[in-house]
């Protein structure tokens, strides 16, 4: 009886350490200010949009650059026109690979 007490208490303080582990490890992905620099378009990889509603603290334009990531206000001008460039990026290039595939498909 005590040893399934024992065991029972270790499962309930495991779950503790586990949700608060993982609760810290979610905010930790967020963008908690925004970057006062705006990158170039060439550089940007991809971009992400973090809502407040998924339990970070503001909303934020994330950029994904090789090795590191920067967070942009939403509302910003510059923030737009970046994400409307790497839209047309992306646009242009699954047109390249539609066209390779025809090109293939028609050989």
């Amino acid at each position: 009886m005590a040893s399934s007490k024992t065991c029972l208490v270790a499962v309930l303080c495991s779950l503790v350490i586990l949700t608060t582990f993982i609760s810290s490890a979610q905010s930790a992905s967020c963008c908690l200010r925004y970057s006062k620099r705006q990158p170039p378009c060439r550089r940007i990889l991809g971009y992400t949009v973090q809502n407040i509603n998924n339990s970070c603290d503001i909303n934020a334009i994330v950029f994904h650059i090789a090795g590191r990531f920067v967070c942009a206000d939403p509302s910003k001008l510059w923030t737009q026109k970046i994400m409307k460039c790497v839209d047309e990026k992306r646009r242009k290039s699954s047109q390249i690979v539609k066209k390779e595939n025809s090109d293939k498909a028609s050989a």
